[in-house]
């Protein structure tokens, strides 16, 4: 009598058998041998994920603050998000770690942090009580910066690298948190200024999907040799920083923020007109 086949235990299966993982290490071997480039696995890059995570947090944390009446917390995270996001690409770029899927990552964490982060604090710290023009304002600029990221996303190969197209969300964020930071420091009651923070996110919200150009500063080349006197430029711009944070920051935002109609302006002047609100299809070449 034979005895029956002996059955294999459940959960035995194995998604990458060990044969075809030592088949796919003799593949590489004889590629790299014949000098054939190897297909690396799919994966994603820890250091400049680590700084987008980093500012999702603040994003998330403001939300937070802003729920529990923290203001000036909530406001000052969104700042440390600010330098965050500013560094992530720059990091990326300098360690050659750009990826799609930071990128996209990227786009995720700033809606959150720069989207419905300033929109959230300042509906808690002033609109609240304006009933409908309250949430409709801060849905406004939450709408405004999603279409911002998108349009930057699928624009990114077709406009002037030297200025943004529309307001960029950040920036907006900061107008906005800096605001609510500035009256917290000057010990202001938000419902007292309804109708200054419902201007300001309304005007925040609907620049960033206009079409005025806003000064990028991306064509600042770091590596070229500056004269003496840029450097303690710096130096001062440090201490006017740090001597009122509150005031010198939120200036710095609005002038940054009204800066794209000048812009505008002065190409109206030069005879090159903008139309303030994209009207044509802008196709994108494919390479």
């Amino acid at each position: 009598m034979t005895s029956p086949p002996s059955r294999k235990p459940k959960g035995s299966f194995k998604l990458f058998p060990k044969r075809a993982r030592k088949g796919q290490f003799a593949a590489d071997a004889v590629a790299q041998e014949r000098g054939r480039p190897v297909k690396r696995r799919r994966g994603i890059y820890l250091l400049p994920n680590a700084f987008t995570t980093a500012a999702l947090f603040c994003g998330f944390y403001a939300i937070v603050m802003g729920m529990n009446k923290l203001f000036d917390q909530a406001a000052l995270a969104i700042f440390v998000a600010m330098v965050l996001d500013s560094l992530d690409g720059r990091v990326a770029r300098m360690t050659n770690t750009q990826s799609e899927f930071g990128a996209q990552y990227d786009s995720l964490s700033d809606m959150i942090s720069f989207g419905a982060a300033p929109a959230l604090v300042v509906y808690e710290w002033s609109l609240k009580g304006m009933g409908k023009l309250g949430w409709l304002a801060a849905f406004v600029y939450c709408a405004g910066a999603a279409l911002r990221l998108a349009r930057f996303n699928t624009n990114i190969a077709v406009v002037d690298k030297r200025y943004f197209q529309g307001l960029p969300s950040p920036a907006a964020a900061a107008l906005v948190a800096g605001f609510v930071l500035l009256m917290e420091d000057l010990h202001f009651i938000g419902a007292s200024l309804s109708w200054i923070a419902w201007f300001i996110t309304l005007y925040a919200g609907l620049t960033m999907v206009t079409n005025v150009p806003f000064y990028s500063f991306k064509d600042v080349n770091l590596k070229r040799s500056v004269p003496f006197i840029a450097p303690f430029l710096i130096v001062l711009a440090y201490v006017a920083v740090v001597s009122d944070p509150p005031k010198v920051l939120f200036g710095l935002f609005v002038l940054y923020g009204l800066s794209g109609y000048v812009v505008l302006l002065w190409r109206w002047r030069n005879g090159r007109p903008i139309s303030i609100v994209q009207t044509t299809v802008e196709t994108h070449d494919e390479k």
